[in-house]
């Protein structure tokens, strides 16, 4: 494999790694509706604001969010909306899995 294939591997995984955490799922979610400060998060994601800081700044270095500073208050968004396409993608992925499991109807665990 060439050196800049995989470094684009590493930079994806980057991006999946940073996905790949409930609490901050739950934060690219909440951003969906629009820009939320990490006062709002906290409510949404029910985690203390260092917690919820920690989560803004792995996806912040993936790229997937933004911070913008309005006054005191920073307020963070979606930089890459297109990551909740993946949501569908991989709700679709879950779907067909349990429906070839024969698991239609049951929860998945």
């Amino acid at each position: 494999m060439k050196p800049e294939q995989k470094l684009e591997l590493a930079r994806r995984a980057r991006v999946m790694r940073a996905l790949g955490q409930e609490s901050r799922l739950c934060i690219v979610h909440s951003l969906r509706e629009g820009e939320r400060n990490v006062t709002e998060l906290t409510d949404e994601v029910g985690s203390d604001i260092s917690t919820v800081s920690r989560h803004l700044s792995v996806l912040q270095g993936a790229g997937i969010v933004y911070a913008r500073r309005k006054g005191r208050m920073v307020y963070y968004g979606l930089r890459a909306p297109c990551v909740l396409r993946f949501f569908e993608c991989v709700d679709r992925v879950l779907e067909e899995s349990s429906s070839a499991c024969g698991l239609e109807g049951r929860a998945v665990t």
